[in-house]
Formats: C-alpha cells, structure tokens, sequence
C-alpha cells in the first residue's frame, strides 16, 4: 500500500520527552507590506525589515523560513480571526494579521515527505531540508511545505532533524512517509545568544 500524498506543513504532535504537546504558542506580528502568503504548517524566522515591524513593540514581526537553512523561530499554528472573513484560515499576502506560533525548542513536528527520494532506515538520526512543493491550500489554510526526501545527511545547517518515521497504520517507509522531525536550531534555544536586528 502506498502512502497518501498532500503536503500539511508541520504539524506538532508532541513533546520531546514523550508527553503530548502542550499548545504553547507566541501571538506575533505579520505587516501588511510583506508580500508572501502564510498558511498553518509555514516555519517562520524573524523579520529583518524595519519597515515590518510591529508598531506596538509587542509583538515579533515574522517571515516565511528558508528552506534548506537558517535559525528559525517557529511553526504558524493559527491565525486571528479575520472580522471580515471568519472563513479565511491562511493569510493572503501584503495583509495586516497576528498568528500563533509555536516556539518551543522540544517540540516533535510530523511532516510528509515531497516523495522525491527514497527514504530508507538511515534517515533517522539524519538533517533534511523542506521544500514548498505547493503554494499552500486557501482552502484548508495548511501550508504546501514538505520534508525534501532527496536530501537526508548529516550537514549540521539543514532545519530539520528526522527522528523517525511517523507511528500511524497507514504511514510505511516509502516515498510520501509522514516523518516525526524537530528544528535542528531554534532562535529561542537553550543558550542561543544571537540578536537580530532591522534595517
């Protein structure tokens, strides 16, 4: 049986010490001159444009990750209600909207894998990079960010760390698996001391 395809982003799951994940999120700021969609799943890293920044100085201003490398700051798991568009799960872009982010640097994602490769028994252990094999769904507002299977190695710069596969009835190791990954750098990490600023 081969497995289902349909990228989902990350999604967290649960803990790094087994315990399920305690829906701990940031409210943060997305400005309404950045030009680039954002969906449920999409990894973030702060903004580097002053002009993006959140005018309260409450909030961090974020932006959509690399995806082969970079320090990143979390995962959207939701956005504030549109008044206007209760329906609107994602965030169009050059809109004006805060999300919730999950931040915590234990936190386990699972995410499908872009089925451009073959997954094999040693990608556990192993960094990989993502992929937006899609520009995300406006309809159920997940994000079209997959694990790029063609890229499990050691390289200690890739954002993600593959620590097994997906535990569900219909998840096998073949092209399309569902993995069970952490961000291999977090900006909030234990000891991360690196600021940014904005220009």
């Amino acid at each position: 049986m081969a497995n289902a395809t349909g990228a989902f982003g990350l999604r967290p799951i649960r803990m790094r010490d087994g315990t399920p994940w305690n829906g701990a999120v940031e409210k943060v700021y997305i400005s309404s001159s950045y030009a680039t969609a954002l969906y449920i799943g999409s990894p973030v890293l702060l903004s580097p444009t002053l002009a993006e920044k959140d005018t309260t100085a409450e909030c961090q201003t974020v932006n959509i990750a690399v995806a082969t490398s970079g320090i990143y700051y979390g995962v959207i798991v939701g956005f504030e209600p549109d008044p206007d568009n209760l329906g609107r799960l994602y965030n169009p872009a050059s809109t004006e909207r805060y999300a919730y982010v999950s931040t915590g640097d234990n936190v386990v994602y699972a995410v499908r894998g872009d089925g451009s490769g073959t997954p094999t028994k040693v990608y556990p252990g192993q960094n990989a990079a993502m992929v937006a094999t899609a520009a995300g769904s406006t309809t159920t507002g997940l994000s079209g960010w997959e694990l790029d299977e063609t890229t499990p190695t050691t390289t200690q710069t890739l954002p993600l760390t593959i620590l097994g596969l997906h535990k569900a009835p219909d998840n096998i190791l073949a092209i399309n698996a569902i993995w069970e990954v952490a961000l291999t750098t977090t900006k909030l990490a234990a000891g991360d001391t690196l600021g940014i600023t904005a220009s």
